[in-house]
C-alpha cells in the first residue's frame, strides 16, 4: 500500500471512530492551557488535572502568577513530575508573558519557544488547540503510534516524524490528527502491550501484520 493511500485509510477511520477529538487537559483560557502543558511533561493529564483547579484559582492569569514566588508555586504543584523546574518555568515564564507580550499568549512558534518550559511540542500543542494552526506536536504516543501504524518510518527522533507526519495529513486535519494518534497512543496502542484485538486498524497497522508474519 502507497503512503498516500495508507493516511487516506487511517484518517477515514479516525474520522469515523473518533470524530470528535481533544485535549484531555482541563483548561478555560490559553494561559492556563500553556500552564497545564507544561505540567504536563512526563506527567499525566490526569494528575495535571487534580492540581491545577486550585492553582488557577490562586494565580488565574500571568500577572498574578508572575508575582509569586516560586517556593509559593511549587507548593500548588509538588505531586506533578519536576516540580522545581516546572515552578521555575511558571514564574519566569508569566513575568515574560507581561513584560514581552502584554499577557497575551503568543501565536508563533519562535515567539513561544522564547518562554522557559515551552520546546517544540509545547508551542505547537498551542498553536495547533488555541490557534488553529496546522502544526503536529509530537510526544512519546504520536511517535510511537505513527510508526507502528507505517505513518512515519525511520524517524529518529518528534522534529522528523512531526515532517513525515505534516507532508500527508491535508492542513485542516492537523489538529485533529494530533489528538487521534495521542488518544490511540493513550488507549489502544499501549506502550507494553497494545491492545490490537480492539484496533480498527488491524487491516493496515504495519506493526499487527508484521506481528502476525512472525507468530506464524
Amino acid at each position: 500500500m502507497k503512503k498516500a493511500e495508507l493516511f487516506n485509510r487511517v484518517i477515514e477511520y479516525f474520522e469515523a471512530a473518533m470524530p470528535v477529538a481533544q485535549t484531555e487537559l482541563q483548561y478555560d483560557t490559553p494561559f492556563e492551557l500553556l500552564v497545564s502543558v507544561i505540567l504536563s511533561a512526563q506527567c499525566t493529564d490526569k494528575r495535571v488535572n487534580i492540581v491545577t483547579p486550585a492553582l488557577f484559582a490562586k494565580y488565574p492569569d500571568a500577572k498574578s502568577m508572575s508575582k509569586a514566588s516560586i517556593d509559593e508555586v511549587r507548593e500548588y504543584i509538588k505531586s506533578i513530575s519536576y516540580p522545581n523546574s516546572k515552578a521555575d518555568y511558571l514564574v519566569k515564564g508569566s513575568k515574560i508573558l507581561v513584560e514581552k507580550f502584554k499577557s497575551e499568549i503568543p501565536s508563533t512558534i519562535e515567539e513561544l519557544t522564547t518562554i522557559p518550559g515551552v520546546g517544540r511540542k509545547t508551542a505547537n500543542v498551542i498553536l495547533s488547540v488555541i490557534y488553529s494552526q496546522p502544526t503536529m506536536a509530537v510526544d512519546t504516543h504520536v511517535f510511537r503510534v505513527s510508526a507502528r501504524i507505517g505513518l512515519t518510518s525511520g524517524a529518529k527522533n518528534p522534529l522528523q516524524a512531526e515532517t513525515q507526519l505534516v507532508k500527508h495529513i491535508p492542513k485542516e486535519k492537523i489538529p485533529l490528527a494530533h489528538h487521534w494518534l495521542i488518544l490511540h497512543g493513550r488507549y489502544i496502542c499501549l506502550a507494553r502491550k497494545p491492545l490490537c484485538e480492539k484496533c480498527g486498524l488491524t487491516k493496515w497497522c504495519k506493526y499487527y501484520n508484521q506481528k502476525l508474519k512472525t507468530d506464524k
